[in-house]
Formats: structure tokens, C-alpha cells, sequence
């Protein structure tokens, strides 16, 4: 990529990305703290708290960064963020109309406890064409993790147990903290990526001045 191509497309889109994987690795672990139903609750959603806050800072952070940066753009690229940003939020919808989907079936058919996997699964699923549409070859990593996790639980871990008198939804429990440390993990490779972009960028300004 050009200089003019690297700053606000790149390095914001990243943000963007830290941003989502934080938020939503939060909304995962809160699966996983529903299905410990009570254990160590307010310990867990503080650190689940932490830990998203964190990742929204260093996207704050890159897109503080980010500001002195050239925004020029050339058409062709212009464009192409343009159709890029149309099919990331067809894939966004198509994700949330198949998650409906699944929850409406599973509340039909008197199996709610295969929700939260196949939720992963979709979720997992949705990486594949993100990944290739951004460039980002993370994203195929998160997806098959995701995919991955779900098979497992469903094939090989009880639905729940029960301990000392108290019910812990395995699935919930397995899947959720998974899902979130999954996706929190890419959140910070991703958030790692743009900075080391930005020193590129502010590497290649510092040598373009001494050799002038």
C-alpha cells in the first residue's frame, strides 16, 4: 500500500475491528457468566469489563494516532472501501438474520441448550468471507476456532452438571468464556497489527525527512 492508502482506511478499519472484537468478546463472557448461574459473578464481569475497556483504549488510542496522518484517497480506493464497507454489512445482517433464525427454532423444537453452540458456529462461520474481504488472515484463525469449539462442546461436554447442590450450564459456560478469549485474543492481535502499521508509517516519515 501507498503511504496516502495506509492511515485513515487501514488504521481506522483496524480500530474498527478491536473495537468489535472487544465488545462483543464482553457479550460472549457474559454467556459464560449466565451459565455459572451465580458463581463468582461480580468477579467475572469486572474482569470481562476490564478486559473489553482495555481493547476499546488501545482503538481509542489508534485512532488518536491516526489523526495526523494523511485522509487523501485515490478514486479507485475510494471505491473500493465503499463496496467493502456494503458487503461487510451484508454479511453483518445475513449473521443476525440466521441467528434469529436459530434462536426461533430452538425455542420451537424445546431445545434452547443448542442455541449458545450454534450461535458459535454462525458466528464462527461469518470470519470466513470477513476475512477474506479485509485482507485480515486472522480472521480465518478466529473463525475455525469458533467452529471449532462449538463441535467440541456439543460432541464431548455435558449440557450441565451439578455441584454441590448447584446447576452449572456446561455449554453456556464452555462456549461463552471460549467464544470470548477467542475473540478478545484477535481483538488484541489485531489492535498490535495497527500500531506496528502506524510505526511503519511514522518510521518511513522520519527517514524521508533525514534524507532530505
Amino acid at each position: 500500500m501507498s503511504q496516502s492508502v495506509i492511515p485513515k482506511a487501514a488504521i481506522r478499519g483496524t480500530a474498527s475491528g478491536v473495537v468489535f472484537m472487544g465488545f462483543f468478546g464482553t457479550l460472549w463472557s457474559g454467556i459464560g457468566i449466565r451459565g455459572v448461574q451465580g458463581w463468582g459473578s461480580f468477579g467475572l464481569i469486572a474482569l470481562s469489563l476490564c478486559i473489553g475497556i482495555l481493547l476499546f483504549i488501545g482503538a481509542v488510542r489508534l485512532i488518536k494516532n491516526s489523526n495526523e496522518l494523511s485522509n487523501e484517497l485515490i478514486k479507485k480506493d475510494g471505491a473500493r472501501w465503499k463496496q467493502t464497507n456494503r458487503w461487510f454489512g451484508i454479511i453483518f445482517s445475513l449473521e443476525g438474520l440466521l441467528i434469529a433464525f436459530a434462536a426461533v427454532i430452538c425455542v420451537s423444537t424445546n431445545h434452547l441448550h443448542l442455541f449458545v453452540p450454534i450461535m458459535a458456529l454462525i458466528v464462527g462461520a461469518h470470519f470466513f468471507p470477513l476475512a477474506y474481504l479485509f485482507q485480515v488472515r486472522i480472521y480465518y484463525i478466529t473463525g475455525a476456532l469458533l467452529c471449532l469449539l462449538a463441535t467440541i462442546v456439543m460432541l464431548t461436554f455435558p449440557v450441565k452438571i451439578i455441584i454441590r447442590d448447584h446447576q452449572i450450564m456446561v455449554w453456556w459456560v464452555s462456549v461463552g468464556f471460549g467464544s470470548a478469549l477467542i475473540l478478545w485474543g484477535t481483538g488484541l492481535i489485531v489492535c498490535f497489527k495497527g500500531f506496528r502499521m502506524l510505526s511503519m508509517v511514522h518510521n518511513r516519515n522520519g527517514n524521508s525527512k533525514i534524507s532530505t
